[in-house]
């Protein structure tokens, strides 16, 4: 059942029942029994309106699978007639009637699906925007959601209108109540229908075409000339390889713009004061007028980029600054330079030998992790110190139980904070399983230390702790009201590029203000002694970073993923054959903490560490969870820290120095850039001009 999307016991025990229910109503149908279908009908009404709220991804399966809300209505609404046909209740006017109405309905309902597919394709811009004026294109509100969504709770209405007035037909034996409820329905959707119809006048008539939308758009672009160009196009769950640099381009001193080449991202993509520009289309990217662009970026190598590589006056860069070992791709060779993070990158792709030259490869550093690297200077252990057990797969793994009951039963406390990788659980129940049975096991532990805390401080800390808690929640609920205001669910793209003409930095700051409120909050509330099984987007992983003394982690799984809480992967979205340690541990290095690593099972610790460089400053745990009191000997007595000086030497070998900060050398490589390709555009246009007319040579006749 996990293969269709259902998250819990109760989706899967509604789901269950849903199933029942049609089957009831099917047999109630043949065999004539009214009473059993109206009953099963309106408990499979309370199982659907359950399941749209609670198993979203459940119905957008059954969808996939041609089984979703309308094909279910359709065949409520033939099991409905047949019943009607074997009953008395109605004669052949009522029953000729009923089938008429059901007819209509179903007619309607379909009709007012390809109203509303044809609105939304026709709203559909040639190029989408956010933070770019585009206001004097002439773009019309889109129908109100009500009208265009929920397909399946109003189907629901419907249905239960139907339903309310068969029973009262069975009870009075009057056929009238049965035809009025079909009545009300079919005209409650032959409303919704006519409602449309403006709509799709607007669409047609009002929404610009492509070639007013690209004027427009060239018309900004000449007025604001951006000099860099991110660049990124992939499927909506590679998003954090984009948003990742979003920071480190909107700190540039020049005017910069994301180009995105899928719609899906644009929603993904993090409120950002960078002018951002959807272009699926080849053809219309290839109509905007980019000559001002001087350095484009790309974070991941995807085959669409050649559709920007091609225009010449641009100088384009890869960014590799993944700190794993993975193999480089043999297109990196197309790009102008490859930046990477130190020297660990640049050893790798010279070796690599795949046509990369050594004087083309930049060392910029990371710029997302100069927070990390500033707030790990002089870091010392709690009284009971944090570990963060971050496991770098959502496959099930024989160490991650015996990993987690030996720091519960550690001889000298420690605190743990359990987080698993995000899809844990949605592909395999034995996943699902081993997820349940740890965080069994930590709630077991909180009990047993919640009746005898460990490491309290002197003083009732309850008060405070309460007071933070509350402080979270009303934080959470600005959040959230800020972010509805941001992403404003009720429009649609053609709204958003009509009103997202400029960003609000007050609004951008405030949301940011407020998370790390509350990420402060949340620490504040939670009993420095009590384990956390952390779920979720909040609190994030940098910000666990913050608490943990020591991180345990490791390879990605078996399908090459890797990547834990944010669902980071490398650079580039590619891993190596054995699995790259290049997402949590990477970005844990910085803080200079130590962290240990599993050894996958047939390697020794010699081999780990010839093989992956991170392996070289990291305790490693063997099978059964072997050698976990020498992982956590440092965190009480720091001077048996003795892989501190390695790290360090890993780190800058890795991320590079941490002066300058990544963010200035990142800077600092793109202006050097911008100023080399104005330099070979001057001298290509000094080559490229015809010679001037002397009229020595000219002949008369």
């Amino acid at each position: 059942m996990n293969r269709l999307g259902i998250g819990s016991p109760r989706g899967l025990a509604a789901f269950a029942a849903l199933t029942g229910c049609l089957v009831t109503m099917a047999v109630a149908a043949l065999t004539g029994t009214g009473g059993v279908f109206a009953a099963a009908g309106l408990a499979g009404c309370g199982c659907e309106l359950l399941l749209h709220r609670t198993e979203p991804g459940l119905m957008a399966r059954l969808g996939r699978l041609h089984m979703g809300a309308t094909p279910r209505f359709e065949f409520r609404c033939v099991l409905l007639l047949l019943l009607l046909g074997r009953l008395h209740v109605t004669g052949p006017i009522g029953l000729a009637a009923a089938m008429t109405l059901v007819l209509c309905l179903l007619a309607g309902q379909a009709l007012h699906a390809a109203l509303s597919t044809l609105i939304r394709r026709r709203r559909a811009l040639a190029v989408a925007a956010r933070n770019i004026d585009l206001r004097r294109l002439d773009i019309s509100d889109r129908p109100p959601r009500r009208l265009t969504e929920w397909p399946g709770p109003r189907m629901l209405a419907y249905e239960l209108s139907a339903l309310l007035g068969l029973t009262a037909s069975l009870a009075t034996g009057d056929a009238r109540w049965v035809v009025a409820a079909l009545t009300l329905a079919a005209g409650a959707c032959l409303i919704t229908v006519v409602a449309l119809v403006p709509y799709l006048v607007r669409a047609v008539r009002r929404l610009p075409g492509a070639a007013q939308v690209l004027a427009e758009v060239d018309a900004w672009l000449i007025r604001h000339r951006p000099r860099t160009v991110l660049y990124f196009s992939g499927p909506r769950d590679r998003v954090h390889q984009v948003t990742g640099w979003l920071g480190a381009v909107a700190a540039l001193p020049t005017p910069s713009l994301v180009v995105l080449r899928d719609r899906e991202l644009l929603d993904a993509l993090d409120p950002t004061p960078l002018p951002v520009l959807c272009v699926p289309d080849a053809a219309h990217l290839a109509r905007l007028d980019l000559s001002g662009v001087r350095v484009a970026l790309y974070p991941a190598n995807t085959g669409r980029n050649i559709h920007l590589l091609r225009i010449p006056t641009m100088q384009h860069v890869f960014l590799a600054p993944g700190d794993g070992d993975r193999a480089v791709d043999p297109y990196s060779k197309v790009y102008d330079q490859v930046w990477v993070a130190g020297e660990a990158g640049r050893r790798r792709h010279v070796q690599a030998a795949v046509g990369v030259e050594d004087a083309d490869i930049v060392e910029i550093g990371r710029p997302q992790l100069d927070g990390l690297r500033a707030a790990g200077t002089g870091h010392v252990p709690a009284p009971v110190p944090t570990v963060l057990y971050a496991p770098a797969s959502d496959e099930p793994g024989t160490a991650d139980e015996p990993i987690v009951r030996a720091l519960l039963e550690s001889e000298r406390p420690v605190r743990l904070l359990y987080r698993p990788h995000p899809p844990t659980g949605r592909r395999s129940p034995e996943a699902r399983a081993a997820h349940r049975r740890i965080a069994a096991l930590i709630q077991a532990a909180n009990e047993r230390r919640a009746a005898d805390p460990v490491g309290e401080a002197s003083g009732d800390a309850g008060a405070p702790r309460a007071e933070a808690a509350r402080h979270r929640a009303e934080l959470a609920r600005r959040i959230a009201a800020l972010e509805a205001r941001l992403r404003r669910a009720d429009a649609d793209e053609a709204m958003l590029t009509r009103d997202r003409a400029a960003p609000d930095p007050a609004l951008l700051t405030e949301a940011e203000d407020l998370r790390r409120q509350w990420h402060q909050a949340h620490w504040a509330a939670s009993p420095p002694w009590l384990h956390q099984v952390i779920e979720g987007d909040t609190p994030t992983l940098h910000s666990c970073f913050g608490q943990a003394d020591l991180l345990i982690t490791g390879l990605s799984g078996a399908d090459g993923r890797t990547g834990v809480g944010d669902g980071r992967s490398g650079a580039d979205g590619r891993t190596g054959a054995d699995g790259d340690l290049s997402g949590v541990a990477g970005d844990f290095l910085a803080t200079l903490k130590p962290y240990a690593l599993t050894i996958p099972a047939g390697l020794t610790e010699e081999e780990f560490r010839r093989q992956h460089t991170l392996a070289r400053a990291a305790y490693l745990l063997g099978p059964g969870a072997s050698g976990m009191d020498t992982v956590l000997r440092p965190l009480f007595d720091p001077s048996l820290d003795e892989l501190r000086t390695t790290r360090q030497e890993v780190t800058e070998f890795l991320l590079g120095p941490a002066v300058p900060p990544s963010v200035q050398r990142f800077t600092d490589a793109v202006e050097k850039l911008a100023r080399k390709g104005e330099a070979l555009l001057r001298m290509r246009d000094l080559h490229t001009a015809p010679p001037p007319d002397t009229g020595r040579w000219s002949v008369t006749r």
